[in-house]
């Protein structure tokens, strides 16, 4: 196809500002093939069992929609600045971007975040303020608050003269005006796109050069790699030249060659330079390398990623109750899965630090909390530390990574938010009072950051939006708090008894009910005091003869806090492990035994004491 006939266009907003209800409606209005299975499914492109469960966009996909004799390719991005690896390296097969703001929030963190990486890279911007329909939106003040992001952003002129249009992706309706009566289709969003994106630079006279920014795999025809053509034409079964990122060159040829037609894969003769391909035949290939052409082979830049800033220990699951409940759970298997990762994730490291344990660093708490549920529902059994930060020295001097906070809550709440923040060794940048909201904005070290949300989530009532970004590294401020509760510990290995719980459960919070399999030193709840306790959440009540009108009628047990996979990872302090299996997350004590958790702590204070 000629390049002129192709567009290509990645849709990026705020998780939750309704990128993937407004391609539902580009795809429809097009009468784009969906097949029999999403004819009328909503939100088609969140696919992944996680993103339904969520409803945010986690993994990136392409899709492709034929208007006016134009082919425009549509990328759909993560909204989340922990898959901002996602983001980057798939904004380098797009020439433009759509800009999703919601008609009521306006400009949120992550719509900063991406909107910076698309500038950098030179798209031209055009913006779509959605959801015009919803009650309580503010066309006016979201506009002015766009254009204010796009001069802190420091565009140059061009930038500035973006185009806006009205939209309710819901209604699959669009247009010039903000007036939702006078609106029809989306056909203004598509006029848009070929008026104001430029068709993709390259020439197909040239040799082949093509970038991998993503790949997927098939049952039949192995690694996928995909990408855009940047230069020349690629054909089918042709022999090619793969450049890793090492430099080393190395002659494939290629098995399939396809093309995006709707949310479909077709095979294809010959791809021009422009447009996106999706190639099979080269084994080892991963995101960020070339493929060129055999008689010219030149390497285009790889992919710059921002370096990750939390980092966990993951190791294989060596509790009383390991390979009960998994179908992977030996370290051969779990190494494997873990190196696999990296092929598709460019965000995320992997250190081997024993042959059983590995540290996993990412770009925030929900990115690998988010591959952790993945790979656990996938079958495998692990075990997790407590998520650290990452550690710099920079002239000397220990830096730890600090974030940009963006909160919008009701006036009443913002007091307890800017109390917890500074708590939390947060300052206060910037504050603004608009009909009744508060828009604040904190620098903070990312640890202070570490079980925030679901404070905040209480403190605001469910009313206030929080988001965050990497700001940059910067002095540990030092005097952390340690946590101001200890654990209740089981004290042997047995089922959990009703009666023994009603004996334990005023001594703090319990995470589990009766008839419940526990093992020695599982944590079974919050102790209130600061100090461990160990306690028998198995004792049985003796029985006797005896009875006395009225006895049990009286006795209350309390509802247990049922702990979830993020729960559980801001819970735990180093001494402490979550152990994830596809049917439980349970966490448990590094030793125990509780002699050997006494020795381990006492070596412990012992070393401080001699500095070491």
């Amino acid at each position: 196809m000629d390049k002129i006939n192709i567009r290509n266009i990645a849709i990026i907003a705020h998780v939750d500002h309704g990128k993937t209800t407004l391609i539902d409606a580009l795809l429809r209005q097009s009468k784009s093939d969906l097949g029999k299975d999403l004819a009328d499914k909503i939100c088609i492109m969140d696919s992944n069992e996680l993103e339904k469960e969520r409803g945010i966009t986690i993994f990136s996909k392409n899709a492709a929609i034929y208007y006016n004799g134009t082919k425009i390719n549509i990328i759909d991005t993560p909204g989340h600045a922990d898959f901002g690896g996602e983001v980057e390296r798939v904004l380098n097969m797009a020439d433009g971007c759509l800009l999703l703001v919601d008609a009521k929030e306006g400009p949120m963190q992550q719509t900063r975040f991406v909107l910076k990486k698309a500038l950098e890279m030179g798209h031209k911007i055009i913006v779509v303020i959605n959801k015009i329909d919803k009650p309580g939106a503010r066309i006016d003040f979201v506009l002015n608050a766009t254009l204010d992001l796009f001069l802190e952003l420091g565009t140059d002129e061009n930038a500035l003269n973006f185009p806006v249009i009205y939209a309710s992706g819901r209604q699959g309706k669009a247009s010039l005006e903000p007036n939702l009566n006078k609106m029809t289709d989306i056909i203004p969003v598509f006029d848009a796109i070929l008026k104001y994106i430029p068709s993709p630079s390259g020439d197909p006279q040239k040799p082949l050069q093509m970038l991998v920014s993503s790949i997927s795999g098939d049952d039949f025809k192995g690694r996928i790699c995909i990408g855009r053509i940047h230069n020349g034409v690629i054909k089918s079964g042709q022999e090619i030249i793969y450049i890793n990122k090492r430099g080393q060159a190395k002659k494939h040829r290629l098995i399939s060659l396809m093309t995006f037609s709707g949310l479909n894969r077709v095979e294809k003769d010959k791809v021009s330079a422009g447009d996106i391909a999706a190639l099979a035949g080269i084994p080892n290939i991963t995101v960020g390398e070339t493929i060129s052409d055999p008689l010219d082979p030149k390497a285009l830049p790889l992919i710059n990623i921002e370096e990750p800033t939390v980092k966990m220990t993951f190791l294989v699951n060596n509790s009383p109750f390991a390979g009960k409940e998994g179908q992977f759970s030996t370290s051969r298997q779990l190494k494997a899965r873990l190196y696999k990762e990296l092929e598709t994730d460019v965000a995320l490291n992997i250190e081997e630090l024993t042959s059983v344990s590995w540290t996993v660093s990412g770009r925030g708490e929900l990115h690998l909390s988010i591959f952790i549920e993945r790979i656990r529902r996938e079958g495998y059994e692990l075990q997790v530390s407590m998520p650290q930060v990452i550690v710099k020295e920079i002239n000397g001097q220990k830096m730890v990574p600090f974030e940009k906070v963006y909160v919008e809550v009701p006036e009443k709440f913002h007091g307890s938010v800017i109390q917890k923040m500074n708590s939390r060794k947060g300052e206060l940048i910037d504050m603004k009072n608009v009909d009744g909201m508060v828009f604040l904005e904190f620098i903070i070290p990312t640890k202070g950051l570490f079980g925030y949300r679901s404070e905040f989530l209480t403190d605001t009532k469910g009313m206030g939006i929080i988001s965050t970004n990497f700001y940059q590294y910067q002095k540990d401020p030092g005097n952390w708090k340690e946590r101001n509760h200890g654990s209740l510990v089981a004290h042997k290995t047995g089922v959990t008894n009703l009666y023994g719980l009603r004996n334990v459960q005023d001594r703090g919070v319990l995470f589990l009910g009766p008839s419940i399999k526990v093992y020695e030193g599982q944590v079974v709840g919050q102790n209130s005091r600061s100090e461990d306790i160990r306690v028998n959440v198995c004792k049985e009540k003796q029985l006797s003869n005896m009875r006395s009108r009225g006895e049990g009628t009286t006795e209350h047990f309390n509802e247990p806090k049922i702990m979830g996979l993020e729960d559980a990872l801001v819970y735990i302090s180093d001494d402490e492990f979550v152990e994830i299996t596809p049917k439980n997350i349970r966490i448990r004590k590094v030793f125990l035994n509780e002699i050997s958790a006494k020795r381990a702590a006492l070596e412990k204070k012992t070393d401080m004491f001699a500095g070491k």
